[in-house]
């Protein structure tokens, strides 16, 4: 085809194998001014439009288009035989559609094998949850195809909406309202920014679904966006009855604050919460999430959501350098030894009207920051404070999994750390879950003012397990460092281990075996033997 041809021949002329172009043609969101320059060539140009309308015959991708079609077109009405009524077809409602899109597409390949243009029309973007896709999966690979992108309803939704969707390094997430509610909430609460589609019967799960992701009060509800009968409002007023097909709910971008100057680290507790506080008013909070032994990866979606919606985090510094900067959120590092401290100003921070989550790795309810939290909360004048603990996945657990299965089976956790207990407890301790016969997880195995602890206790699990327990050797999981050995408890070499180790010795049961590609993996069995 000449170059020099025009718009229109462009779009009616045969490629020379005698066949017609097929056109997916994006309209936008729906003011019929929002078209591409290119798809008003297409739609005036094309031999044959074809749009797709319920049994009442109204099609609104043909009424955006209705000013750029002429006479002599051939229009193509694909009417769909089912919508949300029920169908006595054999195949259910998936069997009807399948027949409908194998008839349709039929219907538009007479007329491409006939040389004849074809544009069809799709609101928004033709591939964005778009029926023309239906089409172009049975047509694109018979024939001459042209996507012609448009503009998506959730575009039109955000500029109508004067906010922007996302910004800086936040991800948009983008989800039908069909999906089931927990699935919702989950993906709700993990999202930085989200757009959730095709409401009207969906509304009231979707609504729960944000309320149970803590993201209800931030949602707002666009309504046929750049339509006629176009209508925002805060998504939690929304009456349900009201919810049309085309409408969305959107969590927009939480950027555009500028970082507040930081809390000076050296005041006490209540002087430092009163200076970062700011007024904001209403109750304040406080939820202690677990981030897992190392980054984004370990995070569950419900402790994303309440990182991402607080307006304080407080915790260890090694553990908030996981968490992502956002702006508008304060940060407040603090070092490892000053537990009760933080808490204490977490909860501080809370009663003066702040959204506070405490930082923690792993779980904060093992050998971590719930315990300092809940016990504060329990003492005057903070039990008016709300407090949820969330849970992460804790060493043992990532540990365990790495090596195979060494947990499968009944097991004790104990920390080797002497600074909140003394040493002859931790050693009854390993005396009594080693003579119960139980697998034993040991958490903040050594350090650098502590470097005997392991030494001593693999004198006293010698005196009760024998020189070959596998004993697993997992240090910095999920992180650049990670390394993880099986190794005897004979061999336990004492200098390798650090804060960042965490010791599984298995039990009598617990059992090794070298596989086929050489790992070893070690495993201790659910049943037990029979005395």
């Amino acid at each position: 085809m000449s170059s020099g041809l025009s718009a229109a021949h462009e779009a009616t002329a045969p490629d020379g194998s005698g066949v017609g172009r097929l056109y997916g043609v994006g309209l936008g969101p729906g003011d019929p001014k929002l078209l591409t320059v290119r798809a008003v060539e297409v739609i005036s140009a094309a031999d044959v439009v074809a749009y797709h309308s319920a049994r009442h015959g109204r099609s609104i991708a043909r009424g955006i288009a209705a000013g750029y079609l002429r006479e002599g077109q051939v229009e193509e009405k694909l009417v769909y035989p089912v919508t949300t009524e029920t169908t006595d077809h054999p195949g259910g409602y998936q069997g009807a559609m399948e027949e409908f899109y194998e008839r349709a597409a039929a219907r538009l390949a007479a007329h491409l094998d006939a040389g004849r243009s074809v544009a069809v029309l799709a609101e928004g973007d033709p591939l964005f949850y778009g029926s023309y896709m239906h089409m172009h999966k049975r047509l694109a690979d018979r024939y001459p195809t042209e996507v012609v992108p448009g503009v998506t309803s959730m575009a039109g939704a955000a500029a109508r909406l004067g906010t922007p969707l996302v910004e800086g390094e936040e991800s948009l997430t983008v989800l039908p309202g069909t999906l089931p509610e927990e699935e919702l909430a989950a993906r709700l609460a993990a999202a930085d920014t989200a757009v959730v589609l095709k409401l009207g019967r969906t509304f009231p799960a979707v609504r729960r679904a944000l309320e149970r992701s803590g993201r209800l009060a931030e949602a707002r509800y666009v309504e046929r966006a750049t339509m006629a009968g176009e209508r925002t409002a805060e998504l939690a007023g929304v009456d349900p009855e009201s919810v049309p097909y085309f409408a969305m709910a959107v969590l927009p971008s939480r950027g555009g604050a500028t970082e507040p100057a930081a809390v000076p680290a050296a005041l006490p507790a209540q002087e430092r919460a009163e200076e970062a506080a700011d007024g904001r008013g209403g109750p304040g909070n406080v939820v202690v999430v677990g981030t897992g032994p190392a980054g984004p990866l370990w995070l569950t979606p419900e402790t994303r959501g309440a990182l991402a919606s607080a307006d304080d985090l407080v915790g260890y510094t090694t553990y908030l350098d996981r968490v992502p900067v956002r702006a508008g959120q304060r940060r407040h590092g603090s070092d490892n030894k000053v537990e009760a401290e933080r808490a204490e100003f977490a909860l501080d921070l809370a009663r003066r009207g702040r959204r506070v989550a405490v930082v923690s790795g792993g779980d904060p309810g093992v050998f971590a920051m719930a315990t300092a939290v809940v016990e504060a909360a329990s003492r005057p004048p903070y039990r008016d404070v709300p407090i949820r603990v969330l849970p992460g996945v804790t060493a043992a657990n990532a540990a365990a999994a790495r090596a195979g299965a060494p947990l499968g089976h009944d097991y004790a956790a104990v920390s080797l750390s002497d600074r909140l207990k003394p040493w002859e407890v931790i050693a009854e301790r390993l005396r009594a879950a080693a003579s119960a016969d139980l697998v034993l997880a040991l958490y903040n195995p050594g350090s650098k003012s502590r470097t005997w602890q392991v030494a001593e206790a693999r004198k006293l699990l010698l005196e009760h397990r024998a020189p070959d327990t596998p004993v697993v050797v997992a240090r910095d999981v999920g992180g650049p460092g990670e390394r993880v050995r099986i190794v005897r408890l004979d061999d336990l070499d004492p200098e390798e281990v650090d804060m960042r180790t965490l010791l599984i010795v298995g039990s009598s049961q617990t059992r090794t075996v070298v596989r086929g590609d050489g790992e070893q993996i070690v495993w201790t069995p659910r049943t037990y033997p029979r005395s």
